[in-house]
């Protein structure tokens, strides 16, 4: 029987990818996309396992899995410290603090004129 590709695998890759890089977004469309990786892999690990000789693209597999556990931690983790800030200092000291930021790379962008 011929050798033919893992059905999602591809998808995984993409996904554990765009995981790591949306982490930043608050964490919430890194932990979505790494969740949606993850059970994509669950699916084509079981189909693997069945028949492993089948199938080519078994390492993109492996990548794109642990890039979404590695995109699903560091979303977790951004989501933890963004309400644990909200919490601690609140709406208002969240924006003086973007406002205390804003004022120094403004400063910092006129003296290296």
């Amino acid at each position: 029987m011929e050798k033919r590709n893992l059905p999602n695998a591809t998808a995984v890759l993409v996904l554990g990818i765009l995981s790591i890089v949306t982490c930043c977004c608050y964490g919430i469309i890194g932990l979505i996309l790494g969740i949606v990786a993850l059970i994509l892999a669950a699916k084509d690990l079981k189909l693997y396992q069945e028949n492993p000789e089948l199938f080519l693209n078994y390492n993109n597999l492996k990548i794109g899995r642990i890039l979404a556990i590695i995109g699903i931690v560091l979303s977790a983790l951004y989501l933890l410290v963004t309400v644990y800030f909200y919490v601690t200092v609140g709406e208002e000291g969240m924006n003086d603090f973007l406002e205390n930021l804003k004022m120094k790379a403004e400063q910092q962008e006129q003296q290296d004129y």
